[in-house]
């Protein structure tokens, strides 16, 4: 079939391509069929809708007509979103990797008729520049090759496949308490002592990282000065938007000043996340007021039906962070020239420029605070420059819902809410989650993405891991039991659908083969941009083992450890599971026995109060006894009075029946 065969497909960014003289196929039986049938080479081009090198290929290549014909000549052409698609895109990331080359968006891939990949790259100009062939020579190369050298084509195809389908080797290992120290130890070293974050650039937040710093210090009972440094950088550099709000991708340099602008959902749910742990250990204003603004953003740009969006664009009509910088001129516009100047010299915004020209609003030069009126000011100046800002063109937003993305936001919000005892986050997080997790729902399964009427596939083990971090979350905000049993629910679907014995881990696609098969189900064990979902799902299985008493919980959290952490190292690629680890090994299981009339509500706001990661709430009360295996299990109420214990390796404090009694019992380590 000739054309382009994208105007049906939901996704924004293959929507993106549905005009391209490219005769583009969504991924599926059919177009790999096809390939098969005419025997030509598949061109396979992954990407997301807010990725700027995606545009940039398509400006110079996809919509070229002079490109297209040589693809559509040559090639079954295959356009897939990573973030629909993650499957396919982890798989074929993995198979560049295996090549020897750096992977990253756009993904273009070089594959033989039966879809197995042979080579393969990024980013290929339309021209030769930058040290690379013109995209046509490339594609005129491989398809020739192909046919006048099967034989050399065979034997590129096999090493990737076979790397892809060898299992990994689990090596068991002592895991001790000395294990995390040694991973903690080794991130610290590798900090940039003066803006925080990774030594280098770029500069990504990392904040599975930063999770692993924090919970390193609190196990000196001190807050994490590699974390305060990082995340008072990250909230007052360029890569956070000083006047809408929120957090771009990462920053192109090494002091977080220039962002690639493209705000990303789970960027933000990780760095409202974190932000709220360390306000919590830290008590520092900035970092309450970045997770209001924040959030303030996410419920102004991010709203779809009741759950949020994927992410925004880095480009405005194709030119990156246009909707973003500022000139003196357009401040005084708005402002009046006195005000201006002020808000100007507080924000970095100059007639040089920082960024191509024109200015991108950053404190890093006036990273302390000024007066509480010189800041009350710049706030109602910076709310004057949104309703600006509003009036320009705005970046594309990517509007599908997807459900992992989802849930690790759904999760922070359920935990800021309950920090800052804002009921009505608490509201917007619960309707999220009962969005999608029923309305989202078919044949007993989660779905992964949704966009309007039109679903798309069952869910991913990614999606249980979200759906389970929050309905941990909401749990503990509400104490709400319902979500105990949606969580264990989810459990049983990632023990039935994605567990995988032989590998000590779940896999990321179903067992079952609800989507067509791939030549191997991806293993997902190292961190991308977010934890993975084996270091979400064991840090979930923890706490649910403390939370229901299910012993069988911690046993398959601990066989995931063993088979992964035992005698690896790589704390970078699996800070996620070192966070887990940490989990099992320094939970610390807090129970509060009584009534709201025997005082049990002021000691649950008091332990919320200082609260961390790794702490389970528990609430027993008349009928309600605890599980048996808790710690406090059996506890009462003293003299009529709720009490609160501080559980840790099964042993329990002395009953605490005052608030201020209980903050230092909850850092203590002894």
């Amino acid at each position: 079939m000739e054309g382009n065969l994208l105007s049906g497909e939901a996704s924004p960014y293959l929507l993106q391509h549905k005009d391209n003289p490219v005769h583009w196929r969504p991924w599926g039986p059919a177009a790999l069929a096809e390939a098969r049938a005419t025997r030509r080479p598949i061109l396979l081009s992954i990407g997301y809708a807010a990725c700027h090198w995606c545009h940039v290929m398509a400006r110079e290549s996809f919509e070229d007509e002079a490109t297209a014909a040589v693809m559509n000549r040559l090639y079954v052409n295959i356009k897939v979103d990573r973030e629909e698609r993650p499957d396919v895109d982890q798989v074929f990331m993995a198979a560049l990797h295996a090549m020897g080359e750096q992977g990253g968006w756009p993904l273009t891939m070089f594959l033989t008729p039966d879809a197995h990949p042979v080579w393969g790259g990024t980013y290929f100009p339309n021209t030769a520049r930058y040290g690379r062939p013109a995209f046509t020579e490339v594609l005129e190369w491989f398809a020739a090759t192909l046919h006048a050298e099967p034989g050399r084509i065979e034997a590129s195809r096999a090493a990737p496949v076979d790397h892809l389908r060898t299992a990994p080797e689990l090596r068991t290992g002592s895991l001790t308490p000395a294990t995390l120290d040694e991973a903690g130890d080794l991130i610290a070293r590798l900090i940039d002592h003066e803006h925080g974050g990774l030594r280098g650039a770029p500069k990504f937040p990392q904040p599975t990282l930063l999770e692993l710093l924090a919970r390193r210090a609190a196990r000196s009972g001190a807050p994490s000065a590699e974390v305060t440094l990082t995340l008072r950088h990250l909230s007052q550099g360029g890569i956070y938007d000083h006047i809408g709000g929120g957090l771009a991708r990462y920053s192109v340099d090494d002091r977080w000043l220039v962002p690639h602008f493209e705000k990303m959902l789970y960027d933000n749910a990780l760095f409202v996340d974190r932000l709220t742990q360390h306000w919590l250990e830290t008590g520092e204003p900035l970092f309450r007021a970045r997770i209001e603004e924040t959030v303030g953003w996410l419920f102004r740009e991010m709203a779809v039906e009741e759950a949020f969006a994927a992410s925004l664009d880095a480009d405005t009509d194709h030119e990156e962070g246009a909707t973003y910088v500022w000139r003196p001129a357009e401040v005084a516009a708005v402002l009046g020239p006195a005000r201006a100047a002020a808000f100007c010299a507080a924000y970095d915004i100059t007639e040089a420029g920082n960024f191509e020209g024109a200015s991108i609003p950053n404190r890093l030069k006036t990273m302390a605070a000024f007066s509480p009126e010189e800041e009350a000011r710049l706030t109602d100046d910076r709310k004057a420059l949104l309703a600006a800002r509003a009036k320009r063109p705005q970046p594309g937003r990517d509007d599908k819902i997807l459900t992992d993305w989802n849930g690790l936001m759904i999760a922070a919000l359920a935990r800021a809410g309950a920090a800052l005892d804002r009921r009505d986050w608490l509201e917007r997080a619960a309707g999220a989650y009962r969005f999608i997790t029923e309305s989202s729902e078919r044949h007993g399964r989660l779905i992964h993405s949704r966009r309007g009427a039109k679903h798309l596939g069952l869910a991913f083990a990614t999606d249980y891991a979200g759906a389970l971090a929050a309905a941990l979350a909401l749990h503990q905000a509400t104490l709400d039991d319902r979500y105990l049993t949606d969580a264990a629910g989810f459990v049983a679907v990632l023990d039935r659908e994605f567990w995988d014995g032989a590998v000590g881990a779940y896999r990321l696609t179903s067992a079952t083969a609800d989507a067509e098969a791939l030549f191997t189900r991806p293993l997902p064990i190292q961190d991308e941009s977010i934890p993975s979902a084996t270091a979400l799902i064991a840090t979930s299985l923890v706490t649910l083992a403390s939370l229901t008493g299910r012993a069988a919980y911690a046993e398959r959290a601990d066989a995931i450890l063993a088979a992964h952490l035992g005698a690896a190292r790589d704390v970078l690629g699996r800070a996620g599971l070192f966070n887990a680890l940490d989990q099992r090994m320094n939970l610390v299981e807090v129970a509060v026995i009584g009534t709201a009339e025997e005082g049990a509500d002021a000691l649950i706001r008091a332990v919320r109060r200082h609260w961390r990661d790794a702490i389970a709430l528990v609430v027993g009360s008349g009928d309600v006894a605890l599980p048996e295996s808790h710690p406090a299990h059996g506890k009462t109420t003293v003299g009529g009075r709720a009490a609160a214990f501080v559980c840790r390796s099964g042993a329990c404090s002395l009953p605490v029946t005052d608030v201020d009694e209980l903050a230092p019992l909850l850092k203590r380590l002894d």
